[in-house]
């Protein structure tokens, strides 16, 4: 919400809305505070931190898929099928990797979910740092550095602590995704959460619902990212490799 749409709301009702029932005036505030998050959105950039050792990635981060097998993965930045157009540094194999105490959480999610007949598909969970890099360097290459100042693009990424993760809700029989409204890695204001109607609204409710309930934020522009919070995390940058 920008600081003139904050001001005109904070000013007096308008003619038209003294002349509307009760009734509708309360829908209208019950429909803005189920807008509103939960808990503050995180910011898009983590503080600078030392990179802890290959040994401390290899012994904190879990594949997903080995804690519960029926999550989906399709980890786009190890194939061409991402904003860059080619395979990140450090993406060697379709996998999601996660901080084990993130991927815990994010099994109970699958298993919460599972009950209603949904499941997860992941796009990206941890993330190593220098595929971070690579993507502020394509920003800068492709004179989208406004990406980066905007929110869209980390500099320093919560995906780079292995706590933090993109996913969207699918059909746990066939894998078919729901509609969110926008793809994977839309940068614009149709991504961000809150902007949507109809069936993405309450898809998109769903997801942040079930997220919310293990302990996982949503970032408000991205509807598809979630982080978790573990005390003292450092960033890695260990390559994802087979298993």
């Amino acid at each position: 919400m920008s600081g003139a749409t904050r001001a005109r709301t904070s000013q007096a009702p308008s003619a038209h809305a003294q002349r509307m029932p009760w009734p509708a005036r309360l829908a209208g505030a019950a429909l803005l505070v189920a807008c509103a998050p939960a808990t503050p959105a995180p910011r898009a950039n983590t503080a600078p931190l030392p990179i802890a050792s290959d040994a401390a990635a290899e012994s904190l981060l879990v594949d997903v898929q080995a804690l519960e097998p029926s999550i989906r993965v399709r980890a786009r930045y190890a194939g061409r099928d991402n904003f860059t157009g080619a395979p990140l540094p450090g993406y060697e194999a379709d996998r999601a990797l996660l901080r084990r105490e993130a991927a815990t959480a994010l099994a109970r999610v699958q298993r919460r979910l599972a009950a209603d007949g949904l499941g997860l598909l992941v796009w990206d969970g941890y993330r190593p740092v220098r595929a971070t890099l690579a993507m502020v360097r394509w920003t800068e290459e492709t004179g989208r550095a406004s990406l980066v100042r905007d929110g869209y693009i980390a500099s320093r990424s919560r995906h780079n602590l292995g706590l933090a993760v993109d996913l969207t809700l699918v059909t746990l029989a066939t894998g078919a995704e729901l509609d969110m409204g926008t793809p994977f890695d839309t940068f614009d204001a149709a991504a961000h959460t809150a902007n949507a109607a109809g069936t993405v609204r309450v898809n998109r409710t769903r997801l942040v619902r079930a997220m919310e309930a293990e302990g996982f934020r949503n970032y408000d522009q991205e509807w598809w990212h979630f982080s978790y919070d573990v005390p003292d995390a450092r960033p890695f940058d260990r390559p994802i490799v087979p298993r």
